[in-house]
């Protein structure tokens, strides 16, 4: 499912026009964004919560010569399941 795929869901359920649903949409993901920017959680009961995660200096090998890098410490996001979403999923 794409980005324009929930926005014609959206639009479709809600009764909104494509640009209403694609703006309401920008404005959601926009602000999960900054939160998680910002260091804060975001939970969406049912669905999961997004975070971050801090990654540690590590030593890492250049797949192509074999040669050792030095890979520095980053912030990646991280994706959580809910509870529901996971036992609708299967995985109970």
């Amino acid at each position: 499912m794409t980005k324009a795929d929930i926005v014609k869901l959206l639009a479709d359920q809600v009764g909104l026009t494509r640009r209403e649903a694609a703006d309401a949409l920008a404005v959601v993901l926009d602000g999960v964004i900054q939160a998680i920017q910002d260091g804060e959680k975001v939970e969406l009961r049912g669905f999961g919560s997004f975070r971050t995660r801090k990654r540690q200096a590590r030593q890492g090998r250049n797949p192509r010569t074999g040669a050792q890098v030095k890979v520095p410490p980053k912030v990646v996001p991280y994706f959580k399941p809910g509870k529901q979403l996971r036992e609708i999923l299967g995985g109970k």
